[in-house]
């Protein structure tokens, strides 16, 4: 089993992986190949994920995560500040441009996560809204 973190339209969520649909075999002479499985075999419980969304800071709250690795050059909201969808919350230096990061949709900032001058990676935090 491999554990991965996945964010799907700014939702993350923790999931464990588990290979099926091939199978190692040994033939007479012990040498070792792979085999495909029908995956009719595998049973519907087996495909499902078992994934749960990670823990916010607030029930009901959304996050902003980074786009792509940059650099924090300004913040343009606070805890407390009601945004609307479309708004610029901060500003991220990427490859010598900088990218506005917008609101996704209308709310109340809860947090800001992040600093001027901060260094992220795709899918930081940058901020938390309801």
């Amino acid at each position: 089993m491999k554990k991965y973190k996945i964010t799907v339209e700014g939702k993350t969520y923790e999931v464990e992986v588990e290979e099926v649909g091939v199978k190692n075999v040994q033939d007479e002479l012990g040498n070792k190949k792979q085999e495909s499985i029908n995956t009719a075999q595998i049973s519907q419980e087996t495909a499902k994920p078992k994934a749960k969304p990670a823990s916010s800071k607030a029930s009901g709250a959304q996050k902003i995560v980074a786009p792509m690795p940059g650099t924090i050059l300004s913040i343009k909201k606070k805890p407390g500040d009601v945004i609307k969808k479309g708004d610029v919350v901060m500003v991220l230096e990427a490859m010598k441009m900088e990218n506005e990061i917008l609101a996704p949709e209308d709310g109340t900032v809860v947090s800001i996560d992040v600093v001027e001058g901060s260094s992220v990676n795709t899918g930081d935090l940058l901020a938390t809204f309801e």
